[in-house]
This record gives C-alpha cells, sequence and structure tokens, in this order.
C-alpha cells in the first residue's frame, strides 16, 4: 500500500508542484490549504509523514504541530521561506522533526522523506516487539535511558523529550566517549544520506541538554568539541 502524506501548503502552486512529483515517486497525497483543514485531514487520512509550512491561514504551522504533537508521533517537516534561527528553534520546539527552507529541490526533499518513512517504520518495528527479558537502561550518574519504555529519567524523574531527542540521546549514550560531526548525526539519528542542516543538530543538542543538564551552560553530558561535533561523556561516578 502506498505511504500516505499530507502536504499542508497555502501556496498552491507549490503545494501541487510537491504532490505531482510525490505521487510519480508512488506515495498517496493530499493537500490541506490551512491549518484547520490540516488537523481534519491529519485524523482522518492518518498520514505516515507531514510537510507543514509555518505561514498558514486560519492556524498558522507552529500551532498546527503542537496540537498534533499532544495525540500522534508523525514525522513532521517544517517548510518555509523563512531561514533564520528563531524560526528553526520555533519549529522544533513545537515538535517538528526537520526543517526545509524555501525553494528546496524536489531531490533534496525526496532524500528527507525516504529517510524519515525508513527510520518511522524501524522505530514502529521494534516499539512493537515484545521482550521477555529484563528492561535495557542505561545508567549515569542520575540519567538512565530506558531503551524499551522509551524515555530517559533524571533523578527518577521522567524528562519530556520529543521522539528526536530521546534518538539523539540513545545513539550518544550507546557511543560514549566518540565524537560525532553534524553531518555524522544527520546520517546516524535523522537518517540523512545526501542532504541536512548542520543547525537541526545544533538546535536539538540544545534543546536536549536544556532538559537532560542540571545546568545546560555546565553540560556533564553531552559535550561538544569546538570545530568538530559532540560526544556523550558523563564523568565516572
Amino acid at each position: 500500500m502506498a505511504e500516505r502524506i499530507l502536504v499542508v501548503e497555502d501556496e498552491k502552486p507549490i503545494a501541487e508542484i510537491i504532490q505531482y512529483n510525490l505521487e510519480k515517486d508512488g506515495y498517496q497525497v493530499k493537500i490541506a490549504y490551512d491549518g484547520e483543514e490540516a488537523l481534519r485531514l491529519a485524523a482522518e487520512f492518518k498520514p505516515e509523514l507531514i510537510l507543514l509550512d509555518i505561514m498558514l491561514p486560519k492556524l498558522d504551522g507552529i500551532t498546527v504541530c503542537k496540537r498534533l504533537r499532544e495525540t500522534e508521533i508523525i514525522p513532521i517537516i517544517m517548510l518555509t521561506a523563512k531561514d533564520n534561527e528563531a524560526d528553526l528553534i520555533n519549529g522544533l520546539n513545537a515538535g517538528a522533526d526537520d526543517y526545509i527552507t524555501k525553494p528546496f529541490s524536489v531531490r533534496e526533499l525526496n532524500a528527507r522523506i525516504k529517510a524519515f518513512l525508513r527510520r518511522s517504520k524501524e522505530f514502529n518495528r521494534l516499539n512493537n516487539i515484545q521482550e521477555a527479558e529484563q528492561p535495557q537502561i542505561l545508567k549515569y550518574l542520575q540519567l538512565e535511558i530506558d531503551l524499551d519504555l522509551v524515555e530517559a529519567r533524571r533523578g527518577g524523574q521522567k524528562l519530556d523529550l520529543t521522539l528526536r531527542e530521546f534518538e539523539l540521546l540513545k545513539f550518544l549514550a550507546q557511543n560514549k566517549g566518540r565524537v560525532f560531526t553534524r553531518d555524522e548525526l544527520l546520517q546516524k539519528v535523522w537518517g540523512f544520506e545526501f542532504f541536512g542542516d548542520g543547525r537541526t543538530v545544533d538546535v536539538t543538542i540544545r534543546r536536549l541538554r536544556e532538559k537532560v543538564e542540571v545546568n545546560p551552560s555546565e553540560p556533564i553530558y553531552i559535550e561538544t568539541r569546538r570545530g568538530v561535533g559532540y560526544l556523550f561523556n558523563p564523568p565516572k561516578e
């Protein structure tokens, strides 16, 4: 069965170009031209991925993203003509998984969609496997990363992590002490093989530190190696 993609874009020519190219690649596509229609179609169409513009009539894309995240775990890629740090942060804070600025190439968009759908399928597959073993929990000082429950706790308190933040934390922790560049993290965690914006990694790391670290300005878990990348390097107890 063809995978379903919801395109939320108020500029009809852009929406139709995206729809044409996605349908040519075998996807089933529906278009919403405003925020209210987006929420309605998301509930009815049940897409496996949403392309969501920020500037929309009735309800803006940030609001739509927040409402979707209250009930759904669907990969969301924000589409916008704006290209600055504030918009990137707002989109990721609302729960978006990635961010593409217009104009973008069809090849780039297709590559990101394929990466997200592939990773989403793998996550769902693993999440549905019932294990008879004891839960897998990674422990570092006050931080616990529960691989089975897909959650992290600090001092016994559950942390409000998005799925992408959890995947990033898990990957770094499972490779403790190894430095990864932004491009490597995009490939390993986001699944991008050819494209990606390093700012997405930087902002997600920043958000993760705000939730995981006691003092984000002096992190003890996620370390920055300037000019290189990031690593998980907690001190020994």
